[in-house]
């Protein structure tokens, strides 16, 4: 295909999301989705067998049909207030609108019909707990697919859009030039293995690379007089403990999304993706970069007996510092340097006394850590003490509602950092200065989660719809 009607670059939830609102709206148009990924069943990781990244060109846990949540938990947040900023570009009352009818569209594939936190009055008595010790508990109800649904739902999107009239999947196609004419989008030149570059021409350029084409969408921004904005950069680590210190909260809320300011530096420390009877994982980016990371399972068979979740540090650098990503980076890099190459894991006694864990301090911990191939050391070697002291005091806030957090035997894994794209200058309808080219999802910096993401595609595909019925 040499030309088409609308070019999705990116196939996580915001390019998929933007491909089914277009095929529902205009059935006849010519899509074109392309992702630097293969589809999903080929997204083969070789590190699930030999238990090592093997550093492939493109990582397929990151890349491909789903984008890096299709090995995800997969939490639907249904609330405007978490998962990203489009109450930046509309009223909460329409972006809560959008939400639930990106929701129904998950339900229609697969997704588990449980909501939790809706309608529960637990939900407000954790609520009041929380304000007695300054901690902020962000009300949303959670859809929770798991790991498994994640991937049925997201194949059977495929599956449609694969039967649909107009429609094309191009994997393992990388985005190299935006190409413009006469100072409008055009097309763009894709470069796939074997083969020559090609151009694609298409009035419409929907571009939704997610955090792993983050570098690309920047880079074309800057070539064509894009404005950007840098994001927080959020840095910390996995906390893992027995399932019965966290039942309370998950219980009603399924994921507990606590905000606390620390006593010493104020600095906002968040909880972010709680996994419920969950494993902590690793996750590799390209520069050959290794992250905590986390995840949990809807089958009850398949859960463990720890919940895990990301207690991150927020930081918002002013000039004249403009590269927090590379900041981030670094800290995750140091602490591979330290780990020859993979996760650390320190018991919180340990790191309290001042002191690494190591294999027989571990051995005794009441808490099995569930990544096997984690390196007990010490983190105060890889943290800023900004940070560490900040995590402290959280955690040490935290066990007021969760009593058991803050012992000896709480494990915390390093380094957890999530790299928020540049955000782009967009319109209300997610535009670009660049008359028929869109940015949206993690990639423009918008987004930061799966609902709001979707969210992000929907709105994009019917502004477009709207003109191409012109």
């Amino acid at each position: 295909m040499d030309r088409c009607d609308v070019l999705v670059v990116g196939a996580g939830p915001a390019g998929i999301f933007t491909a089914l609102e277009l095929k529902e709206r205009m059935p006849a148009a010519a899509v074109l989705l392309v992702d630097k990924g293969p589809a999903l069943d080929k997204r083969e990781c070789p590190a699930r067998i030999a238990g090592r990244c093997a550093k492939c060109g493109t990582c397929r846990i990151l890349s491909g049909w789903g984008g890096a949540g299709a090995f995800s938990d997969g939490k639907l947040s249904l609330s405007h207030e978490v998962g990203g900023h489009i109450t930046d570009y509309m009223p909460p009352e329409e972006a809560d609108a959008l939400i639930q009818y990106a929701d129904r569209i998950y339900t229609r594939f697969g997704a588990p019909q449980t909501v939790y936190g809706l309608g529960d009055k637990r939900v407000e008595e954790i609520a009041y707990a929380c304000s007695k010790f300054n901690i902020h508990l962000v009300p949303c109800p959670v859809r929770h697919m798991g790991t498994e649904y994640s991937a049925l739902v997201l194949q059977n999107m495929f599956d449609y859009l694969q039967s649909c009239e107009g429609f094309t999947f191009l994997g393992q196609a990388q985005a190299e030039d935006l190409v413009l004419e006469d100072g409008c989008a055009a097309g763009v030149t894709l470069r796939t293995a074997g083969e020559a570059p090609r151009t694609v021409y298409a009035p419409y350029i929907v571009a939704a690379p997610g955090r792993g084409g983050a570098g690309w969408l920047t880079k074309e921004a800057a070539a064509h007089g894009i404005k950007t904005a840098n994001n927080a950069v959020d840095i910390g680590v996995r906390v893992e403990v027995p399932n019965a210190v966290m039942d309370a909260l998950t219980g009603a809320l399924y994921e507990a999304k606590m905000v606390y300011y620390s006593d010493t530096f104020e600095n906002k420390v968040r909880t972010f993706c709680m996994n419920p009877g969950g494993i902590v994982s690793e996750e590799h980016y390209e520069g050959g970069i290794a992250v905590v990371n986390g995840h949990s399972y809807a089958d009850q068979d398949k859960r463990t007996g720890n919940t895990n979740f990301a207690l991150l540090v927020s930081s918002r650098f002013t000039e004249p510092f403009d590269r927090p990503i590379e900041y981030g980076r670094y800290i995750a890099q140091l602490g591979n340097m330290l780990t020859g190459g993979g996760i650390m894991v320190q018991r919180l006694g340990d790191l309290l006394k001042g002191r690494r864990s190591d294999a027989a301090r571990l051995a005794r911990s009441t808490t099995v850590p569930t990544l096997k191939t984690a390196v007990p050391g010490d983190l105060s070697f890889v943290l800023p003490h900004r940070h560490l002291t900040s995590i402290i005091e959280a955690l040490r806030a935290f066990d007021h509602v969760a009593p058991g957090l803050y012992t000896k035997d709480t494990l915390l894994y390093g380094v957890e950092v999530k790299f928020y794209s540049s955000r782009l200058e967009v319109d209300a309808h997610f535009r670009t200065v660049i008359p028929g080219l869109y940015a949206i999802g993690d990639g423009a910096g918008i987004t930061r989660g799966l609902m709001q993401a979707s969210v992000t595609g929907v709105a994009a595909a019917r502004d477009i719809a709207q003109h191409l019925e012109k």
